[in-house]
């Protein structure tokens, strides 16, 4: 029996109301499949410090050594900046059974005013807390910037081929002048204020700035003594010229100027000194999404710093 015109029509409208009805569910089907596989993902990232978290290493329940480390180049945006090594300190005072915290320097130093902030923090804990000791223990390096920070210890160790010190500040840079003049490249700088392009690197240098920036050298030299000799105290061998000239020693000889207290590590100094053989890591560790933030998060203060090349290096 063949089929009326308008029976061919309901019976396309309902096959293509049923395929539109199929795609729908398929498409909701697919969207809660994600959805569902979006709070797993978020669960797991939650538990493993993918979003922010800073979890410690390691917790025990007896009497221990808390260690803290600080590795690498200080700065407020790398893995060696105050917020990261005083969230461990304050966590290793915090924790009862803390016989002693140990911080584990490994760093060439960096910023003047993360490395200035650490150490005030430091001796504003150990003021809270003064039943418990504050020791530094030196890897390969603590130069400048972190010896600035260590001298808030009661007692510095390093290994004997440590290299420590680098009483100094520097700044520098490149200029650029003769490079192009010989490509015959003119520089066109405009500034609301005389001093505004301060050490511009495509201008020439400009006697009356380069005082300006020697002055504040002198400056920040100064206050880093003052606090090495404050820390330090009668340990140092102030006849030494060399003492605060930005020379580098080894741990052996560190400890002959006053710069080190002995020779040690972290173990030697848990079991020796301490008494406290178990040594628990307080260091926090940043989450996926925090290395990642700090790694893509050029502000413009850093831009800067990294343009002077200002550092206590």
């Amino acid at each position: 029996m063949e089929q009326q015109p308008w029976e061919r029509q309901v019976l396309t409208d309902l096959l293509q109301a049923g395929l539109k009805e199929q795609r729908r569910a398929r498409r909701w089907n697919i969207f809660f499949r994600l959805l569902g596989f979006g709070i797993v993902l978020l669960i797991i990232g939650l538990g493993m410090g993918w979003f922010g978290g800073k979890e410690l290493e390691s917790v025990s329940t007896g009497p221990h050594t808390a260690m803290v480390s600080m590795t690498g180049e200080i700065s407020a945006d790398g893995e060696a900046n105050i917020e990261n090594v005083l969230d461990g300190v304050n966590a290793a005072y915090e924790d009862k059974n803390t016989k002693a915290v140990l911080l584990n320097f490994n760093s060439p130093g960096g910023s003047p005013v993360q490395a200035g902030q650490l150490h005030d923090e430091l001796l504003r804990l150990k003021q809270k807390y003064p039943a418990i000791p504050l020791y530094v223990v030196i890897g390969d390096i603590c130069a400048s910037g972190c010896y600035y920070a260590a001298v808030a210890a009661d007692r510095i160790y390093a290994d004997k081929a440590s290299m420590v010190g680098s009483i100094g500040v520097l700044m520098d840079g490149f200029g650029f002048t003769g490079t192009m003049e010989k490509l015959g490249v003119e520089r066109r700088l405009l500034t609301a204020g005389a001093n505004k392009g301060f050490l511009d690197p495509y201008s020439p240098l400009n006697a009356a700035q380069k005082g300006k920036a020697q002055a504040m050298l002198d400056e920040i030299h100064q206050q880093f003594i003052d606090t090495v000799k404050a820390g330090r105290g009668k340990k140092l061998a102030l006849d030494n010229p060399d003492l605060f000239s930005g020379l580098i020693w080894t741990g052996t000889t560190g400890i002959k100027l006053g710069l080190v207290d002995g020779l040690g590590s972290v173990d030697s100094v848990a079991r020796d000194v301490v008494k406290a053989p178990d040594v628990v890591d307080f260091t926090p560790q940043p989450g996926y999404f925090d290395r990642f933030a700090r790694r893509i998060g050029v502000t413009a203060a850093t831009q800067l710093a990294s343009q002077l090349k200002l550092s206590i290096h």
